[in-house]
């Protein structure tokens, strides 16, 4: 269960990672907007689950042996947004009514995990390994974990802010930057954590 602040997503694998059910559906944003605001988007995801949850219900094949929601963007201290606790709330109560297991993720885990997923990579669940994670107007690498059997935390992380109103050309020479930048931000990650410096 993902409930970011433009989609609640609904989501259902086997223990073979293959995907068996995937609903979700966007938040409206009003014409004119440029987002949503919490409260907003709290609100969407309310209302979205019933219908969704129901669906998924339908079509899930098999018994549910565990359930799983994002419950933050990011796991750093203080990283919180309200759209998430719709989401968490929802995955401990079903937890709780199906007497299985609740596991707590963040969102950016879960982008990593479907990047991995989706690459057909899931062996980089168990070892150290670096990711790129593009999202919300910030671009960053980070050094990725393994923690216990198919969890993993951020031990470090180097940020490049991509300014707002971003021309064409501009796109283009900052991703030029970004990949000339890429060994300088991964040392400055293995610094940090080995010494903490950079």
């Amino acid at each position: 269960i993902d409930t970011s602040n433009y989609t609640t997503s609904f989501a259902a694998c086997s223990e073979s990672s293959d995907i068996e059910v995937n609903f979700k559906k966007l938040l409206d944003v009003k014409n004119g907007e440029r987002g949503l605001r919490q409260s907003d988007a709290v609100f969407h995801h309310t209302k979205a689950y019933p219908e969704l949850v129901n669906e998924l219900f339908k079509d899930i094949n098999g018994e549910i042996t565990a359930v799983g929601a994002s419950f933050a963007p990011t796991t750093e201290k203080g990283s919180y947004m309200p759209c998430f606790l719709v989401g968490e709330g929802l995955g401990s109560a079903l937890s709780d009514v199906l007497g299985v297991p609740f596991s707590r993720f963040s969102h950016q885990q879960g982008h990593i995990a479907a990047a991995l997923w989706s690459a057909g990579r899931m062996d980089l669940m168990d070892t150290p390994h670096l990711a790129w994670h593009l999202s919300g107007g910030t671009t960053e690498l980070l050094l990725v974990e393994p923690e216990g059997n198919l969890y993993f935390h951020i031990v470090g992380n180097a940020l490049i802010m991509l300014p707002l109103g971003i021309e064409p050309l501009e796109t283009v020479i900052f991703l030029f930057l970004v990949r000339f930048l890429a060994p300088a931000c991964i040392a400055l990650v293995f610094l940090n954590e080995l010494f903490g410096i950079g």
